[in-house]
């Protein structure tokens, strides 16, 4: 996990750019102070988490729009 893609992930979150950066730096001086090993691998898998929460949202919204535009509704089916 790298903060570079965090922040890319986050030019396309539903509440802004600026917001989700605001959220990351946040998350991240939250716990800057954390020094025990265990507790900073914990960090890193929700991290880990979190950026795929986020492609799965996008990969969703990316889907839904194709479909929208290339297929007919399925109600007349």
């Amino acid at each position: 996990m790298t903060t570079w893609k965090l922040l890319y992930l986050g030019r396309e979150y539903p509440k802004g750019a600026d917001y989700f950066r605001e959220k990351l730096k946040k998350a991240f001086m939250k716990n800057r102070d954390v020094k025990d090993p265990e507790k900073i691998k914990e960090l890193i898998e929700r991290g880990e988490f979190v950026i795929k929460e986020l492609e799965a949202l996008y990969f969703l919204k990316k889907y839904r729009a194709m479909k929208q535009r290339y297929y007919e509704d399925d109600k007349d089916r």
